[in-house]
């Protein structure tokens, strides 16, 4: 029904019933009978000029091809419609059907009448539809079913070593596998309809007709687009069946060849481009699948291919041919089958080697053309379009030129990314011939030379026959382009021929691609040597030698051709060999441009800013160049020793043909020596596990620098060799063969002379270069080694010691200073931290050079730090002392436990250390500072000597006594006497300093203090060290002294030593010399270590020293003189306990020899305001000697004679000094007190009240000392002081009366507060403990009140009398005084008058008149002066008047004592009368006065009086002495209520001021008034 729907040939009916045949076929639907009437219908439907309708049935014919149809004849499996017009029992029936369908196709293919799309579908369905039947053919065959690759060629938008990699991967594994097929004559049915369709595509292709197909004509385009993709699609087909190889051979390959030729004009379609392009891609595909059967067609071929690229064809052509043949060159399975089977084989030609010319020329022709700047830029573009993944293209607009220059630079493209292959290819199948074993790795340890496997050979005669050809043509391209992908895809070729080279072993050329890399690496500007550039790529010049002076420009082609020989060098390091040289050199040249002040790179951008070109490009470019340098030595590592050698050899070889000429060297011969020097030490640095055999090398190296004339050069070698030692010795190799044993044992000589002969070779160059170089830097350099070496690593020493040590020794005989202190500085570094390492044999020597430098006379501060280094070693030697002791206590512990076996093992394993005697070190030690202490050098004897007493001092405890004894008589003692005699016999002359230079014509000298401008000042400030030492000796180890035998012997010694020091020395010795004593007095008696004996030696030291000092005064004795009275009071203060009363008089001798020495009329420092120093150190001495508790007898001595000393008198111990010198223990000590105290009291009952205070001390002496001496005083017992009591009240008075004379001076407030302080605490002090003499406790106490008395009389009376100043005296003065006033006469009437117990009653009516005489100061003025009178001294007048009436007033009296009921009936008459006067002068002024005004100071004190008056209140026994009648008195003392009697006797004064005009007086006579009229009892009448 469907085809008679689709007969009606309506398109619309048509439509739908090709589309119900289709489902129909698809489903399975359609019987097998009916594809006759199908195929009929489809060939009518397509003749029709309807496109849909022939779309429908193109549409049709595919389904149809593709379908499962089921034959009639046939009940089991479906078959595909393909397979069964093609199976064998209907062969005939179907074969018609299977060519009428393909002529369906090819006739919708071919009509005029078929749109463009019929066209394209019915060509799809027709290769679709070939495709099946070849299928078949495979399958009927039994054949692989594996189908080579695509016939279209791999894409030019990746590189050349990816295309490389990825066919040699891809087609790999098919040629490993195919092996050669066994060729079949005999065909299947099927095979035979494959084989007609072949042989009609054939002669469709040639221009024929089809006879099977029944096809006339056909596009050959089309033909040969069907052959090309049945010939690369099923590649077993034509090389199993013969059939078909044959059919190959004859016509396809005819065809080919007729196609090919290029010497008749075609005409027609196989003219045309197209048609060329799939005739050449045949071809490609016939060589590359099918040339191993097909030999002389393919080399036919290929001849025809290479001999098209010379001719003068159009450049499409040419580009067509190259294409083809850069595929070739890509695929390494094709180019290895091509040499293989043409290069390697004598018969055939050379066809790889011609490919390889051919397209070198092609590449050459850039150098003839016109444009050759264009095409090389566009060349650069198409590289760089392909790194970037996008094909190159050009615009649509461009002109011819454009498109000329494009195909031109396509066609050298083209070759140029043939030749890469080329390479690429050897690259690829040197690393095939590496993992298969044929070749072995450059990073093998062993070097073999011969290439025996079969790849490795290819792989060599590919080398041989195209390695000059292909570095022309590389080496061309890079000099001349610029672009940044084609320099790196060239350098890409270079890395990789470089290394294949190298693995091959071929030496040529390895060396000529290395020369040609080198080139390329640094840009030379100047003109002549870029000429050089064009030279043959074989021989490198000396163009990259320039001058540092000239500005140096690596470009990025520089950059990437240094990288790219940094991978060389890496890869192929250990094959280089000879060709290090050149390697060495470009690096060189590399390593001086990145140094070079001149030098930058080159952005390949000229957009980027300067800036950023500045510093992303130049610097970082720079910084990986110089990272890549460093890495590539560093690596060296990684080389067989051979290779390193080789390049040390090379480096070696770089410096020596810059040395060898003049001496005068260019910097850049130097920059290239340093190069190889720092590269040497690099290499050494990364070599130390293995430095045994390339270490005599790299020495003889440095030593042939350092032997140089060039002074730089032997700076360069020096430092470098610095370096390489110090790298050996730090090394863990060096560790492992050279020990440090502290002593060498049998078990460690095993070894020895290997061990002790490379520790010599290590360090041997530095005695060498010592030892037999001349110049100064050399052996300074040789010295700077060592130092560092012992700093850095000296604990890993151990042989070369003895040959170290008398080098050192060896320098301190040198001149230059510069040596000695190198050296020097070596010793400080074995003393400060090696002595712990150095074998024991060699510790004394050591000391011994030490020493050596410190007697050297070149430079003193080394001398100096010499000295300071034996302390060091003392440390060492006592630690050692120390831990040898530890050492025998614990071994005899062993011994006391264990056998006698045990006892014998013990023995054999005692340390080595053990054989070390630190005694005898120790005194080494001290013999080396002794013979320092006496050097000419004041510096360096000085240090000796300190660093001796140090040592001692701080090691002591840890010396036994016999080390002690040696140490004091040995080197103490005579280290003592030597010193004293050298200071004796010393020069007193003095020194000029160093001479500076001149001025008008004299010479300028250093100036020197005036206390080292000789010689001997110089050696005293030794002994003043020596006397310091002495003192910590004793200071520290006293105890321990005086247990040695001849320590009093030494002790005498020491005695006189210091005693000489001080008579006889300087003003620095003999205060060095007291300072001694103070020093072993004070660390000696608080722990109780000293007896008497050596205090009083002490004694006897300071008092021959007072006595024996000489009189006059000047700065040295005052000092002197001060520092033994601080000796003296720290004697007593440390010493208290070992003194009795003779020693403590003896001391108060001593005292007084001192304080009568600065007894002088004038005193210089007193006029200034100043103390005198020796006066100060008197009044800082006295507190000091308060006598103790069992020296109590000795206060009153000590009293007066310090207040003899107030009083400017000759004290009593002053007149018996030199009897108590003299005296002996046996006088009693109380019959000299009896005699002081006599003496005191016949000086204080004849002193004469106006004798001047402090005569011969000053004013200012005796203001310091009152408050001493009152200090003292308070603090001596109650029963002690008593005596002396009297004479602190006297000598405090006379100070007070100097106000009189100077009433601005400070000495009479003091005094007047020490005063206050004396007679309050005397006059509440309870003295009943000193009444046991109750006739010389009263005699005390009477003369202590009538001098209370004379000194108030004398202060507050006699005072104001004084003349004023003229002077006004300033505010705070005057109320400093006036405040001082009060607080005396508050002590007077508070403390004295009321709490009085024992004071005489005339004692008492002096003091009451003598507060009425103050009292009495403004009313004893007459009126008119009256009011002149200071305002402060009236109000100290009302204050002594109010004083009064406290005194009398009971209520006072109610809680105090009965004493100041006496002090009220003497004070009450007193005061009665001293109001009336005052009252009666008010009455007689204001009379006198009229009506004038009375002065406020007469108001306001008769107002205070009235006042008082009426507040007083009395007791009957004081009204009882009041004058008043008896009968008064009678009645009064019955009325116990009334206690105003003292009112009555005033009533007729009271009457009268009744009139009186001031108000207020009269109002307080009329309060008066009315107490009377009370106590009489009168009351009013009303």
């Amino acid at each position: 029904m469907f085809l008679m729907a689709c007969s009606v040939k309506s398109v619309k009916l048509s439509v739908i019933g090709l589309s119900c045949l289709q489902k129909l076929i698809s489903h399975d639907a359609a019987a097998s009978s009916a594809l006759k009437e199908i195929l009929a219908t489809l060939k009518d439907h397509a003749e029709m000029t309807d496109e849909i309708v022939q779309l429908k049935t193109l549409q049709t014919m595919l389904i149809l091809f593709q379908s499962h149809l089921h034959p009639e004849s046939e009940d089991h499996s479906a078959v595909t419609i393909s397979r069964l017009i093609l199976s064998g029992d209907r062969l005939c029936f179907f074969q018609e059907s299977m060519s009428q369908a393909l002529g369906i196709c090819l006739y919708l293919l071919e009509s005029s009448r078929s749109s463009d799309s019929v066209r394209n579908t019915a060509a799809a369905t027709f290769r679709q539809a070939v495709a099946l039947v070849f299928d078949n053919v495979i399958r009927a065959e039994s054949l692989p079913s594996g189908k080579a690759s695509s016939a279209r060629l791999s894409s030019r938008a990746t590189s050349v070593a990816d295309n490389v990699t990825h066919s040699f991967s891809r087609t790999l594994s098919l040629a490993s596998n195919s092996g050669e097929p066994t060729m079949r004559e005999n065909l299947s049915d099927v095979g035979k309809l494959g084989l007609r369709l072949l042989e009609d595509l054939t002669a469709l292709a040639a221009g024929g007709s089809a006879t099977w197909l029944r096809v006339r004509s056909l596009h050959r385009t089309f033909a040969l687009d069907i052959l090309e993709f049945v010939l690369s699609t099923y590649v077993a087909i034509f090389r199993v069946l013969l059939s078909y190889q044959q059919v190959l051979r004859h016509q396809i390959c005819s065809l080919l060849m007729t196609s090919l030729r290029t010497n008749v004009e075609l005409e027609g379609e196989a003219g045309e481009p197209s048609f060329r392009r799939l005739v050449l891609r045949l071809v490609s595909h016939v060589i590359r699948l099918y040339s191993s059967s097909l030999v002389t067609e393919s080399e036919v071929f290929l001849n025809m291919l290479v001999k098209v690229t010379r001719q003068d064809l159009p450049l499409w052509h040419q580009i067509l041919v190259l294409e083809i043949l850069r595929g070739f060159c890509v695929e390494a399975c094709t180019l290895r089958l091509l040499f293989q089977t043409f290069d390697m084989n004598p018969v055939n030609t050379n066809v790889v080697e011609n490919i390889v010319r051919a397209l070198a020329l092609v590449v050459a022709t850039i150098q003839a053309s016109d444009s050759s700047e264009e095409t090389l830029a566009a060349v650069a573009g198409m590289f760089s379009s392909k790194a970037k993944g996008i094909e190159w293209s050009m615009d649509n607009d461009a002109s011819n030129a454009a498109v000329l220059v494009a195909s031109e630079a396509h066609t050298i493209t083209l070759a140029l990314e043939g030749l890469l292959g080329v390479v690429f290819t050897i690259a690829t199948l040197t690393d095939e011939a590496l993992d298969v074993g044929e070749l072995e790795s450059p990073k093998c340890e062993s070097n073999s030379v011969e290439c025996s496997g079969h790849l490795a050979l290819l792989c060599m005669a590919m080398v041989n026959s195209t390695w000059l050809t292909i570095l022309d043509s590389l080496s061309l391209i890079l000099m001349r382009s610029h672009g940044e992908a084609i320099i790196l895809e060239i350098l890409k070729g270079y890395q990789a021929f470089t290394q294949a080279c190298g693995v091959l072993r071929a030496i040529e050329p390895l060396n000529s691609f290395l020369a040609s890399l080198c080139k390329f690496t640094i840009n030379n500007p100047n003109e002549g040597e870029k000429k050089s550039m064009l030279q043959s790529p074989g021989s490198k010049k000396s163009e990259t030698s320039m001058d540092q002076r000239d500005s140096i420009i690596l470009t990025p082609k520089n950059v990437q051709a240094l990288r790219t020989l940094f991978n060389v060098a890496h890869r192929l390091h250990n094959v280089l060999g000879p060709s290090w040289v050149l390697v060495l050199e470009t690096l060189s040249a590399l390593d001086r441009a990145i140094h070079s002040p001149h030098a930058s790179t080159q952005e390949v951008s000229a957009s980027v800013s300067r800036l950023t070109r500045d510093t992303s490009g130049q610097y970082s470019d720079f910084h990986i160049l110089s990272s890549l340098n460093s890495q590539l030595f560093e690596s060296s590592a990684l080389m067989n020793i051979a290779a390193v050698k080789s390049l040390l050899s090379a480096l070696h070889q770089l410096s020596s043909q810059h040395i060898s000429g003049s001496s005068q060297l260019s910097g850049q011969q130097i920059l290239s020596i340093s190069f190889s020097v720092e590269r040497t030490a690099s290499i050494l640095v990364n070599n130390l596990h293995r430095v045994e055999p390339i270490w005599d090398q790299i020495a003889a190296h440095h030593l042939e620098l350092a032997s140089c004339s060039n002074p730089q050069l032997r700076s360069m070698a020096l430092d470098s060799l610095d370096q390489s030692i110090c790298s050996v010795v730090g090394s863990e190799k060096f560790h492992g063969i050279s020990s440090a044993p502290h002593q060498f044992q049998e078990s460690q000589m095993v070894n020895e002379s290997e061990t002790v002969s490379f520790e010599y070779a290590v360090l041997s160059p530095l005695m060498i270069l010592y030892s037999s170089n001349k110049n100064v830097d050399v052996q300074m350099g040789a010295l700077k080694i060592l130092l560092h070496v012992l700093e850095r690593h000296g604990e890993t020493l151990s042989y070369s010691w003895p040959s170290i040590l008398h080098m050192l020794r060896v320098v301190t005989d040198a001149s230059e200073k510069d040596l000695i202190s190198l050296g020097f500085q070596s010793i400080r570094v074995i003393m400060n931290e090696g002595l712990a390492t150095i074998p024991v044999q060699c510790l004394d020597e050591c000391i011994l050079v030490t020493g050596a430098y410190g007697t050297q006379k070149t430079e003193i501060n080394i001398s100096l730090t010499a000295v300071g280094l034996l302390w060091t070693a003392t440390d060492f030697v006592v630690k050692g002392l120390i831990s040898k002791s530890v050492e025998q206590a614990n071994h005899m512990n062993e011994e006391a436990q264990s056998g006698a076996t045990v006892k014998e093992i013990n023995i054999k394993q005692v340390s080595p250390k053990q054989v070390v005697d630190y005694s005898k070190l120790f005194f080494s030690v001290f013999s080396v500072l002794q013979k320092l202490g006496s050097d000419d050098r004041p510096e360096v004897r000085n240090s000796a000597v300190r660093t001796l007493f140090q040592t001692l001092s701080t090691h002591g405890q840890k010396l036994s006594k016999s080390m002690w004894e040696d140490c004091l008589w040995l080197y103490v003692f005579p280290m003592l006497e030597h010193v004293s005699h050298l200071a004796s016999t010393s020069s007193r002359d003095e020194w000029q300093g160093k001479e500076l230079g001149t001025r008008a014509g004299k010479a300028v000298h250093m100036l020197i203090h005036h206390s080292r401008n000789t010689a001997q000042k110089q050696w005293d400030e030794t002994i003043v060290l020596v006397l310091g030492g002495i003192a910590r000796l004793l200071r520290s180890f006293f105890p321990f002294l005086q247990q040695l035998s001849k320590f009093s012997s030494g002790w005498v010694l020491l005695l006189d030593f210091i005693k000489n020091s001080i008579l006889n020395g300087s003003k620095e010795v003999a205060l060095a010399a007291i300072n001694c004593l103070q020093t072993f007095v004070g660390a000696n008696c608080p722990k109780g270590n000293l007896e008497s004996s050596y205090v009083k030696s002490i004694l006897d030291i300071y008092e021959l020293v007072l006595q024996t000092s000489p009189n006059f005064k000047n700065d040295s004795t005052d000092k002197v003189k001060q520092e033994v009275l601080r000796g003296l009071g720290d004697l007593y203060v440390q010493a208290q306990s070992l003194f009795n009363d003779e020693m403590y008089l003896r001391l108060m001798a001593i005292m007084h020899l001192m304080i009568k020495a600065t007894m002088t009329p004038t005193d210089y420092d007193s006029e200034l305001g100043s103390i005198p120093a020796v006066q100060r150190g008197i009044l800082e001495i006295i507190p000091m000697l308060r006598p103790t508790t069992i020296l109590s007898s000795m206060w009153t001595p000590l009293l007066l004679e310090l207040l003899c000393y107030l009083n400017g008198q000759e004290g009593p111990l002053q007149k018996n000094s030199k009897q108590i010198h003299d005296q002996n223990s046996g006088v009693p000590v109380d019959g000299a007190k009896r005699t002081l105290v006599e003496r005191s009291r016949l000086n204080g009952s004849g002193t004469k009240p106006d004798s001047a205070v402090g005569c011969g001390w000053g004013i200012l002496f005796v203001e310091k000392l009152v408050p001493i001496i009152v200090n003292l005083f308070l603090e001596a017992p109650p029963n002690e002081r008593f005596s002396a009591s009297p004479e602190v009240i006297h000598g405090l008075g006379r100070c007070m009366n100097t106000r009189r004379d100077n009433p601005r001076g400070t000495l009479w407030r003091i005094s007047a507060e020490c005063f206050n302080r004396v007679v309050t605490d005397e006059v509440r002090q309870d003295n009943a403990d000193c009444k046991s003499d109750v006739n010389s406790y009263r005699l005390s106490r009477a003369r202590f009140w009538k001098e209370v008395a004379d000194v108030y009389e004398t202060f507050l009376v006699g005072s104001c009398g004084r003349v004023l100043s003229s002077d006004v005296p300033s505010a705070d003065s005057i109320t400093a005084d006036e405040t001082l006033e009060m607080s005396v006469l508050t002590v007077f009437g508070d403390d004295i008058l009321k709490l009085q117990k024992d004071a005489p009653v005339e004692v008492l009516q002096r003091l009451v008149n003598c507060l009425d005489r103050c009292a009495s100061r403004t009313g004893s003025l007459p009126v008119q002066t009256v009011g002149l009178l200071p305002l402060h001294c009236s109000r100290f007048s009302l204050s002594c008047l109010q004083m009064m009436f406290s005194l009398c007033s009971c209520i006072a009296k109610a809680s105090s004592c009965a004493a100041v009921s006496e002090a009220s009936k003497v004070s009450i008459p007193i005061l009665m009368k001293r109001c009336e006067v005052i009252l009666g002068q008010f009455l007689a002024d204001e009379n006198d006065l009229g009506e004038h005004p009375l002065p406020n100071v007469r108001i306001e004190e008769t107002i205070c009086v009235l006042q008082e008056l009426a507040r007083l209140i009395i007791d009957i026994d004081t009204a009882n002495v009041l004058n008043i009648p008896a009968y008064l008195k009678e009645a009064l003392g019955k009325n116990k209520l009334h206690r105003r009697a003292h009112l009555l006797s005033l009533l007729p004064t009271f009457s009268e001021l009744v009139v009186s005009r001031e108000a207020r007086v009269r109002e307080l006579v009329q309060v008066l008034l009315r107490l009377i009229s009370s106590e009489l009892g009168l009351q009013p009448l009303t």
